[in-house]
């Protein structure tokens, strides 16, 4: 069984969209290939990192416990100083400068792609670095790793920023450089949940906001904080995803997904059947059609003739129908069903709840065959359900004996 290490959001969305894909990255330890926006997305965070770092509140917020990983304001290098408590910000050349020295060039297919990136990616940083000089931010953490549990489940993660609030309370921030981004998937974010809990359960100070921004639009696209019922969804996901875990439940879930996946190859939904394979397995798999359409057929045929008998025997009032090599018997049963909110009120005025608390039908019909109940209120609890009969047929002796 594979050890349950923390779950990060990124591994909870990788389960929840496909276990094998899951298991070939978190079990197997299978590598990936680079993807251009992975490697972009990373580039500009890190930028973001430099330039937020001097606007780090050097006080810092309380602490709950001692399960993340802050870096102090005297681990960063190359920080802008303090001007009489003021951060002095980085320039838009260092901050180009910063963009240059940390461009991650994995994962492009051209010359000519890598290229339409670094000017995306270039106009946008210096786009939002205005916007990010007039909000005045005061960041108490910057793509700090903190750790939790949800259910007893260990839970992890990066959050990209953590800012106060005027009010005195925290808000967590994710930086987006998707190409699209709507306030409804900030709503709808197990992302931001996560980030909320992992937060909570580290600082002091409540999560009042939570935030998803959108950086080619210059759009943050804030959401209050997580109530009880989202945070219980949250739980539940995560607990259903170490079940799997722990059960070793990894079968591949196909879907628009696979079309980006880099394990098809060892995948049973698409790997190939080997060449010196196929004649075999084609006249099976040919004969195991034919076979079932045959059955199809005979079923068919089955359900007709046993219909038929039961009209004969209807007709002619009899139990049996003889063979020349067996006998055919019908048999009768007969399955009751009691709809709770028209037996219940009945139980409980009577004190029979005790007797029939699941209010399943076995529990009803055993109170309506019990002589110890009043016959009037037997009765009136029967009116209650509904009958259904089915006919079989048995064989006397069993068809294939001698």
């Amino acid at each position: 069984m594979p050890e349950l290490r923390p779950l990060s959001y990124s591994s909870l969305r990788t389960y929840l969209e496909c276990p094998l894909r899951w298991k070939f990255l978190y079990v197997d330890k299978l590598p990936e290939a680079p993807r251009p926006y992975f490697s972009f997305g990373r580039t500009i965070h890190s930028v973001l990192e430099e330039l937020v770092r001097p606007f780090l509140v050097p006080e810092g917020v309380p602490r709950k416990s001692a399960g993340a990983a802050q870096r102090r304001l005297d681990e960063w290098h190359g920080s802008g100083p303090l001007v009489e408590g003021r951060p002095t910000p980085l320039s838009k050349e260092q901050v180009l400068s910063a963009y240059d020295r940390l461009w991650v060039k994995e994962g492009f297919s051209s010359p000519d792609e890598e290229r339409r990136y670094r000017v995306l990616g270039e106009n946008m940083l210096l786009r939002y670095y205005d916007q990010f000089l007039e909000e005045h931010p005061r960041p108490v953490a910057i793509e700090e790793y903190l750790q939790s549990s949800l259910d007893g489940i260990p839970v992890h993660g990066y959050v990209d920023r953590i800012d106060l609030t005027p009010s005195g309370g925290l808000e967590v921030l994710d930086y987006k450089t998707s190409r699209d981004l709507s306030i409804q998937e900030a709503r709808e974010s197990d992302q931001l949940a996560m980030y909320q809990v992992l937060v909570e359960h580290n600082y002091a100070l409540p999560v009042e906001r939570l935030t998803l921004y959108h950086l080619r639009s210059l759009t943050p696209h804030r959401t209050p904080a997580r109530g009880a019922p989202a945070i219980a969804q949250l739980t539940q996901k995560v607990g259903d995803v170490a079940d799997g875990i722990r059960g070793q439940r990894f079968e591949p879930t196909p879907g628009r997904q696979c079309e980006r996946c880099d394990f098809r190859a060892l995948c049973p939904e698409f790997r190939e059947v080997p060449t010196e394979e196929r004649a075999r397995l084609e006249a099976l798999v040919d004969r195991f059609v034919t076979l079932r359409r045959e059955g199809e057929r005979v079923d068919e045929d089955l359900h007709r003739v046993a219909d038929e008998l039961h009209s004969e025997a209807e007709r002619l009032g009899v139990h049996r129908l003889p063979g020349r090599a067996t006998v055919a018997i019908r048999r009768r049963e007969e399955e009751w069903s009691y709809a709770p909110e028209g037996v219940r009120p009945l139980l409980e005025l009577h004190g029979l709840v005790p007797r029939a608390s699941r209010l399943d039908s076995q529990e009803i019909q055993r109170l309506v065959r019990d002589p110890a109940v009043d016959p009037a209120l037997r009765r009136e609890i029967a009116q209650k359900g509904g009958r259904r009969i089915r006919w079989y047929w048995e064989l006397d002796p069993p068809a294939g004996n001698d």
